[in-house]
């Protein structure tokens, strides 16, 4: 009965149908009274012709022919039977490209996947419950079973329902009966799987549905990580170069300040700038990079549109500002540094300028008052010649002092000229001494003037106090000259500037002797005057009349001297040991320096090797670069140790270091570059893998495309020249000819890998033009065609089949962005699924 009751009407093959019949035929021709003689050759005749026909439908008969049939061999007839079953209502069933019943068996499970109670692993014990029948109805027509109501442990219940249900509204004939199911522990798995087909072909309308479904998923999918990657993009250039923006204007900010401590804490800043803020930019920049790339490349796999930035957010953009906030990085350190040394420079001569200006107050006070004095009016001829030697040397000791009035003027000029901040009062005090300088000369004049009228009319003079004046006023400005250098301060910057201050304090302590006898001899004659005093008896008071200079005052500044040079000692071997260590901080760090900055540039150049080389797969490519980048960032603790190094020898304001050419500047502009090549280098190698993997490309054929890229990318570029990429697609036989025609092909493919006419050809964007020609990707219309399916042949899709057929997520994706239907047939609510499946591709505006 199974076999007889097969349905003629429209859910079959009409072959199958035919053929089937036709082998009933020569069924009939065997269940007839066999007979001998003419009436057997007749029917043996029949029965072949009826067999030529099923084999020219391409039906493969083994081991049976028509002798068998005509002598009723019921076996081999059941078999041929489903053999003819087999070919015309199960063989072209195929899912996934698997075989006739494993893809019937691979659709039955994915139909009944969502029913829990339902589990099909065969084509036999799997179906006695029903349960399997009813759930293929219920998942293509949920009005025809209410499935909630089914029971597993009512099997026939189940068969019949199923049976009749399928007869009644799918035109699906009864080939199976329920008893004979449930009552046989093993049904026969021909019967169900013929059985079975009939629901496939009944179906399939819907399983083209669900085709076309996931093809619109798919590239609703893409489409949405696409738009999320760039809104990405579009975040993380936004930030990066809003911090640019921020902190340029800090770099070019040079505005001095007036204190070694606000420009310390200056370097500081920028120290924290380069070590803390910059490095996690540097970062997010080859991120974003590596970001755009893989947006490009995915992109171009999916035939879409390639991805433009907002303006002012291209890659070209960030780098242009990146150089740009670098521009003003480059000397921002520098001129830190400078600022340093000027500020050191401007404290020192600030101190020596008090100093000499104190010295040079002091000697002056009272001298105005002195030389206006009247006392020759009254005074006696000896008085007078006394007055007039005494002035005498006191223009000496003026004539001396010139050089430090100089020297102070030098050094306020010199103020003035490093802008110092407190230049009004260093001016103030300057001109106040060069006035009262220019006035006591006016009034020594003046004053020799009248000694020298008043000189006729007196001729004593004594010539012990002049020679003590002329001789004490020397030795005392030699006392206040080596005080001052004593006390000098002094700033040095090498060992062998220490050493040449050390040596001349060693020459003006061997020069101390000297000065002692010198002493000794002016308090010689200061006590030879006053022997002459007390032996004549002579009124001079006590004093000598030329010259304030007395005993005591040379005693205590030789004993001054004497005190200072001890001092000056320990401070010459104090600053000794300083540059002693500032030795040993530059030795360390040039030592460092010495490995680090080679050990960089060694990195570099490998990395670039892997990069062209062809050893392995590129996957091995990968793992190795991935190694090498594992590598260079353990490499980091001793880059920390080095800038350490660095901090210490900026602390100790060391400008120079003979033992090394590399600075830190050096070091982290290589480092940087380093961790930037790396991941550019993997990010190139992931996209080529990308590639390869999507378009089908082997590896075989990466190895050739990659060698002849190498063969002809002479420079080691890492790209090709015009020129170069020509003779490259020529030597993979690409007939590009030198006519005008071969000018415009080759034209036509530079415009695919050189789009922004930079005039050089990518390794990547050689893979993408070779694997693009036989690629085979989603396109536009294959996109229409599937909404066109989902909306049952209109010209457009209303929001019910949407939510119906796709993916909530998806379906509301798609609802958003399709315009309105306008056509003649359009209905409330239909939407434009044309011109939002060509928009998918950037063949129109969304």
């Amino acid at each position: 009965p199974a076999w007889g009751n097969i349905h003629q009407g429209r859910k079959g093959s009409e072959l199958f149908y035919n053929t089937f019949f036709f082998s009933l035929f020569l069924l009939g021709e065997r269940l007839a009274k066999p007979e001998r003689g003419k009436m057997r050759v007749h029917k043996i005749s029949n029965v072949n012709k009826a067999l030529d026909f099923i084999a020219s439908k391409g039906v493969k008969l083994v081991s049976i022919g028509a002798e068998e049939i005509v002598d009723g061999n019921v076996k081999m007839t059941l078999g041929m039977i489903w053999t003819i079953i087999l070919r015309f209502a199960i063989q072209d069933i195929s899912v996934e490209e698997t075989s006739a019943k494993e893809g019937l068996l691979l659709w039955c499970q994915r139909k009944t996947a969502p029913y829990k109670n339902v589990n099909i692993q065969n084509f036999h014990i799997s179906w006695k419950d029903g349960l399997g029948f009813c759930a293929l109805i219920h998942r293509h027509r949920p009005e025809l079973i209410d499935y909630g109501k089914l029971r597993k442990d009512d099997p026939l219940t189940n068969l019949n329902t199923a049976f009749d249900v399928a007869e009644k509204y799918l035109d699906i004939p009864k080939m199976l009966d329920a008893e004979d199911i449930v009552g046989t522990a093993r049904p026969d798995e021909k019967a169900i799987m013929t059985y079975v087909s009939s629901f496939y072909h009944a179906f399939s309308g819907a399983q083209k549905a669900e085709t076309a479904a996931n093809r619109i998923c798919k590239v609703l999918a893409v489409n949405q990580e696409n738009e999320q990657l760039m809104e990405d993009y579009e975040k993380l250039a936004s930030d990066l170069l809003e911090w640019i923006r921020r902190t340029i204007p800090w770099l070019e900010n040079r505005a001095p300040e007036n204190t070694m401590q606000a420009m310390q804490q200056k370097l500081e800043d920028f120290r924290d700038y380069r070590r803390l803020h910059k490095p996690p930019k540097v970062q997010e920049k080859c991120q974003l990079e590596i970001n755009f790339n893989t947006l490009q490349t995915k992109l171009r796999l999916s035939n879409r549109p390639a991805f433009m930035p907002s303006e002012g957010k291209m890659v070209s953009d960030i780098n242009n500002a990146w150089g740009g906030l670098e521009q003003a990085e480059k000397g921002y350190e520098e001129w830190l540094l400078n600022e340093i040394r000027r500020l050191e420079r401007l404290d020192h001569l600030a101190e020596k300028f008090r100093q000499k200006a104190s010295i040079h107050e002091s000697w002056t006070d009272g001298k105005e008052a002195m030389l206006q004095q009247k006392d020759y009016e009254t005074a006696t001829l000896s008085e007078i010649k006394a007055l007039l030697k005494k002035h005498e040397a006191f223009e000496s000791d003026l004539a001396a002092h010139q050089d430090r009035v100089e020297q102070i003027a030098a050094i306020a000029q010199e103020l003035n000229e490093l802008d110092y901040y407190d230049s009004p009062s260093v001016n103030a005090r300057c001109q106040k001494i060069c006035d009262q300088w220019d006035n006591l000369g006016a009034l020594t004049q003046k004053r020799r003037e009248a000694l020298e009228r008043t000189e006729k009319l007196l001729e004593t003079i004594d010539q012990l106090y002049l020679e003590y004046a002329k001789r004490a006023a020397p030795f005392n400005n030699w006392m206040e000259g080596a005080m001052e250098d004593l006390q000098d301060t002094f700033i040095v910057h090498t060992i062998e500037e220490i050493q040449g201050l050390t040596t001349a304090h060693e020459q003006f302590k061997a020069t101390l002797p000297d000065a002692d006898k010198e002493r000794q001899a002016i308090l010689g004659i200061h006590n030879e005057v006053s022997k002459i005093v007390q032996t004549y008896h002579v009124n001079m008071a006590g004093t000598n009349p030329y010259t304030t200079i007395t005993p005591h005052e040379i005693n205590g500044k030789w004993e001054h001297v004497r005190q200072l040079v001890p001092r000056r000692d320990q401070a010459l071997m104090e600053e000794h040991a300083r540059q002693q260590q500032n030795e040993r901080l530059r030795k360390q760090f040039g030592a460092q320096a010495n490995v680090i900055g080679p050990w960089i540039q060694t990195k570099m150049e490998e990395i670039g090797r892997i990069s062209i080389e062809m050893h392995g797969t590129l996957e091995d490519q990968l793992n190795h670069l991935r190694q090498y980048e594992k590598s260079i960032v353990n490499y980091k603790p001793k880059i920390d140790q080095l800038e350490g190094d660095h901090q210490q020898i900026q602390e100790a304001l060391i400008f120079d270091n003979k033992h090394t050419n590399y600075t830190m500047e050096h070091i982290r502009v290589g480092w940087e570059q380093l961790l930037t090549t790396i991941a550019r280098t993997i990010n190139e190698v992931e996209n080529q893998i990308l590639t390869r993997d999507a378009k089908g490309i082997s590896q075989e054929q990466m190895n050739e495309f990659r060698a002849s890229f190498n063969h002809f990318d002479r420079d080691h570029s890492g790209t090709l020249g015009p020129e170069e990429f020509k003779a490259c697609l020529i030597s993979l036989g690409y007939d590009i000819g030198n006519d005008a025609q071969g000018e415009a092909e080759f034209a036509r493919i530079m415009s695919i890998v050189d789009p922004n006419r930079l005039g050089v050809v990518t390794f990547q964007a050689f893979i993408d033009f070779m694997s693009r020609e036989t690629a085979d990707t989603d396109t536009a219309d294959q996109v229409m065609a599937s909404f066109k399916i989902l909306a049952g042949d209109k010209n457009y899709i209303t929001v019910d089949e949407l939510r119906r057929e796709l993916p909530p997520d998806q379906a509301e994706y798609c609802i958003a962005r399709m315009a309105p239907y306008n056509g003649r047939d359009a209905v409330p609510g239909a939407l434009d699924y044309m011109s939002f499946s060509t928009a998918l591709y950037g063949e129109s505006d969304l």
